[in-house]
């Protein structure tokens, strides 16, 4: 069956959004420029994005958390491959984490423009109330809800992925009893990102917003800074792909990273055409089989890693997070920035592959270690759309040199056959792919709906 049709459309709404979002940054950068009180009087309207986007935290890493244990459990079942894709995909995303946290206080981009004071006064009242609160004693007990359903009710994140977790281990724990509620979350899950797809299509409103209140307040510099990050946040993906990933399959595998990208061009202009790797899902898992990878490998591995293995998006996470803090005026302590980094190696886990998701997730990260930062999601609304190309190809490419490396540790790739490909001597049939899906059939091994996909678009 042919899959053109769907995807033509999809990319079409894509479009519309992304058009949209650039009109209005553009148009917020003119009124902010040319008539400052106006554009920091539009303000709101980037406010009120961010407080729609934070209404949807709960929900979305309740299901997400959920529906990634599930995962966990399906990729275990099948022995040592799942194992050690996990731990691996678990390491190399602390990598990346790492990686955004260093380039982020190295480039400093946010330094300097103080966007509002009355934030950085909000923000010493918050920090005073926290103080006043109690110690470590008092913040752990506080993770702890009144009930299983008012942590996502409540606004807490960490409460929200407390109970996520509980209830994962307990759904995990039911085995095949478990499948039932699983498949329910996942029903659940789709009503949630409906929604924020939903609020997503105001996402133009609130850039502009934003970007106008922004320039207003700080001139044209917000710009030159706001396109620092996003030249900074490219180079850094280039340097893990070409450079890390690059340094780690030719140690491991024995194989160029640039025959590898040459192989998948076909699979990277479909990525920076709907902005996202859930499209080239199928052709990946084809490849990485015609590639020489055993067929179980490639079913456990790419599924699992387009859940668990986000390498962009952990780079994004970090520098976005520190770019907002600086830009308040309220830059994160070392501290902070570590404990903020083990939030997201949990959070980024359930990383789902619909707009908005990752402007949730920063926003959790944010609400659950400096709430006075939560506003400052609004700054990079607008930015946000251009840097998705480089998550997504960023996040492709990891689970690619993923499959190849754990095949080389299982010893179930054949390396001959990798040679024989990557050197051009047997190429890929595009014909007997078929539209877009995969010839040979479904390779999913998960008995249930496999957790949400990569967290790539706005």
């Amino acid at each position: 069956m042919s899959t053109t049709a769907p995807a033509s459309k999809r990319r079409d709404r894509t479009h519309w959004l992304y058009l949209g979002v650039v009109i209005a940054v553009i148009a917020g950068v003119l009124v902010g420029w040319l008539a400052p009180d106006v554009g920091k009087s539009l303000g709101v309207l980037g406010t009120t994005f961010v407080a729609l986007i934070k209404m949807m935290i709960g929900p979305v890493i309740f299901c997400t958390i959920v529906l990634g244990i599930g995962s966990v459990r399906a990729a275990a079942s099948v022995g040592r491959i799942g194992g050690l894709a996990l731990v691996y995909f678990l390491g190399m995303s602390t990598v990346a984490l790492g990686i955004g946290l260093v380039v982020g206080n190295l480039l400093d981009p946010g330094s300097g423009l103080n966007v509002s004071a009355d934030t950085a006064a909000t923000g010493a009242a918050l920090a005073d109330k926290a103080h006043a609160a109690g110690g470590t004693m008092e913040f752990v007990a506080s993770i702890i809800p009144t009930s299983l359903l008012s942590a996502l009710t409540d606004g807490s994140v960490l409460q929200a992925l407390f109970v996520a977790l509980l209830v994962g281990f307990g759904v995990q724990g039911m085995g095949k009893a478990g499948e039932p509620v699983l498949r329910g979350v996942a029903h659940v899950q789709k009503l949630v990102f409906k929604i924020l797809s939903m609020i997503l299509w105001l996402a133009p409103i609130g850039a502009f917003g934003a970007i106008a209140n922004v320039v207003g307040q700080t001139g044209l510099g917000a710009v030159v800074q706001l396109g620092a990050l996003m030249l900074g946040f490219y180079l850094t993906c280039l340097v893990f792909v070409f450079g890390v990933l690059g340094t780690v399959l030719r140690a491991v595998a024995g194989v160029s990273i640039f025959k590898l990208v040459r192989y998948l061009a076909r699979e990277y202009l479909l990525i920076f055409a709907t902005s996202s790797s859930e499209s080239a899902l199928p052709r990946l898992i084809a490849k990485m089989e015609h590639l020489g990878v055993q067929r179980t490998t490639v079913g456990v591995v790419v599924p699992t890693g387009y859940s668990f293995n986000l390498d962009g998006t952990a780079i994004y996470l970090t520098m976005a997070a520190i770019f907002i803090a600086d830009a308040l005026n309220q830059p994160l302590a070392l501290t902070e920035q570590l404990s903020l980094l083990v939030f997201m190696i949990i959070a980024s886990k359930g990383a789902a592959g619909v707009s908005g998701a990752g402007l949730a997730t920063l926003a959790g990260g944010l609400q659950s270690h400096r709430p006075d930062l939560v506003d400052g999601v609004g700054l990079i609304v607008g930015i946000d759309r251009f840097m998705s190309e480089a998550r997504a190809v960023t996040n492709f490419s990891g689970n690619a040199v993923a499959t190849l490396l754990i095949g080389t540790w299982t010893k179930t790739v054949d390396r001959g056959r990798v040679h024989e490909v990557l050197g051009g001597r047997a190429p890929f049939d595009e014909a007997a792919f078929g539209d877009g899906e995969d010839p040979a059939g479904p390779v999913a091994v998960d008995p249930v709906p496999a957790a949400p996909k990569v967290l790539d678009r706005v």
